[in-house]
């Protein structure tokens, strides 16, 4: 890989020696020997046809992308909020192509329609107030229109409050793996600080060990939610900038060092309902498609895969960022409080140590 790289840039180079070159000789060349050089009408009419057959290839590999990596989007989202999240997506995005359609239609046209052509001169227009208003005031109400529903929809996904009983959950993170803390029987998180570390005594991630909300506190290294129950997410990081990153729940928040981020949401689907889905389906089929053919060939990491939920770091935090991520399973009220019931509390993990 590094020896690409090198001729890559040495070619590169290269190229920029020989056009710098170039440019000099044409400086030398008098006025007169220029003549020769000068673009004939026959020439402004086939740059105006490849202008027309670049406006083709631009559609058609926006047409090509569409159809070929559709796929690879995201399935329906499993938040209450994430409907109105990709509504607000989709919108921009036609939005977006209607615009870049027309505009681009219209600058390959003119492009051709008004060539330079012996004997034609330019008409020139120093300013047109009609035309100034029209592509000032159009953008601006779009924009505007977009910021606001944005402005809305993140108002509304950032209301962490105590409302509809949440529960109460800390994200943890540090290079290269996530910890997840829940509140307990009390829903209060104990506070905690990384000062308070203390690896020899599993104490991993700093609870205050003399506060009484903390002794009913989970820690686990797979998180479970219950569907249809809000989630207020308390995130901490340990040593660099994170990003909790949940796609499939349109969630992400920063986990900033030294502070408490905030994100909240209703898981609506449980893995169980999303892996019938039938993007998930087609996806997982795929995918094992390709694993199998890995297998018969010898490479690594070719088990069969299953789908489920996953919380990922967005930010790229050191070399092994590719590892840092953790499954999430949503599951029915019934099933996610047999689970918890199974889990050591804080206060009972710290009591051999403490004896």
């Amino acid at each position: 890989m590094t020896t690409l790289l090198i001729l890559t840039v040495l070619v590169l180079v290269a190229i920029a020696i020989w056009q710098m070159t170039k440019i000099f000789e044409l400086s030398q060349l008098r006025a007169d020997s220029l003549n020769g050089q000068i673009a004939t009408d026959e020439d402004n009419k086939n740059n105006g046809y490849m202008l027309f057959a670049f406006l083709i290839f631009i559609y058609g590999i926006t047409i090509f992308s569409f159809a070929k990596y559709y796929k690879m989007l995201l399935p329906e989202a499993a938040s209450a909020h994430g409907g109105n999240y990709d509504t607000l997506m989709w919108v921009s995005f036609a939005i977006i192509f209607f615009v870049q359609t027309i505009t681009q239609a219209l600058l390959h046209y003119f492009g051709y329609k008004y060539r330079g052509q012996k004997g034609r001169k330019a008409l020139f227009f120093a300013d047109n107030d009609k035309l100034e208003f029209i592509w000032t005031i159009i953008p601006v109400i779009v924009l505007a229109g977009l910021i606001i529903w944005g402005l809305y929809s993140w108002t509304t996904i950032m209301d962490v409050n105590d409302e509809d009983d949440p529960l109460v959950v800390e994200l943890y993170a540090q290079q290269f793996n996530w910890t997840a803390r829940y509140a307990g029987d009390d829903n209060v998180l104990g506070d905690a600080s990384v000062r308070l570390i203390d690896i020899d005594r599993a104490n991993v991630l700093g609870i205050d060990e003399a506060d009484p909300n903390g002794q009913d506190d989970i820690i686990v290294k797979e998180l479970h939610l219950p569907v249809g129950r809000k989630v207020n997410f308390y995130m901490r990081s340990q040593d660099v900038l994170h990003s909790a990153y949940m796609p499939h729940f349109r969630a992400q928040m920063n986990c900033v060092p030294g502070m408490i981020t905030k994100f909240s949401f209703t898981p609506t689907i449980t893995t169980e309902e999303m892996r019938q889905n039938p993007d998930v389906v087609e996806k997982v089929k795929r995918t094992n498609k390709l694993r199998a053919e890995w297998a018969d060939e010898g490479k690594p990491n070719t088990d069969p895969w299953e789908f489920d939920y996953v919380l990922l770091c967005n930010k790229i935090c050191g070399k092994s960022h590719y590892n840092m991520q953790m499954k999430i399973i949503v599951e029915s009220e019934e099933d996610y409080n047999k689970w918890l019931a199974e889990q050591k509390t804080f206060g009972a993990s710290m009591a051999p140590a403490a004896e």
